[in-house]
């Protein structure tokens, strides 16, 4: 994926526009209007099923997103543990937290190794993390 300007921590979160814009709040219309058709119709069969099929598509388009972020996290801590063993012929320390982890990702190598101590050793949440990288690496794949 090209981006018009450098990935920087202003710019690395990702939204994907049919999942937050499209599909989520028409679910979302689709669950309401199913529960106002049941209370009207006195919880008649079609409005049932109605309200069935709407907590189905709902459910269906978070755990897509859900499903694509754990699996997300997982690629994410392998190369981040695999790099990490190619800088230092170790694995990560098990005392980072996933979330630190993800964060770890952005770091260029020559300060990463460095993050990766602070943020076991201060116990850095992520967001400090990804305050205190000063050269990003770009991450254009992310889900």
């Amino acid at each position: 994926m090209k981006r018009n300007q450098p990935q920087n921590y202003q710019n690395h979160k990702k939204i994907t526009p049919l999942q937050h814009y499209i599909l989520m709040p028409l679910a979302l219309i689709l669950l309401i209007l199913a529960i106002v058709y049941v209370v009207t119709s006195k919880g008649s069969l079609p409005a049932f099923l109605f309200l069935l099929t709407s907590i189905g598509i709902t459910i269906l388009g978070m755990l897509a997103r859900m499903y694509a972020m754990k699996l997300q996290d997982r690629i994410i801590w392998n190369e981040v543990n695999f790099r990490h063993i190619q800088l230092t012929g170790q694995p990560l320390d098990t005392n980072l937290q996933l979330r630190q982890v993800i964060a770890l990702r952005f770091a260029e190598d020559d300060e990463f190794l460095a993050l990766c101590q602070r943020a076991v050793g201060e116990g850095m949440a992520p967001d400090a993390i990804k305050r205190h990288i000063t050269r990003w690496r770009a991450d254009d794949w992310r889900v």
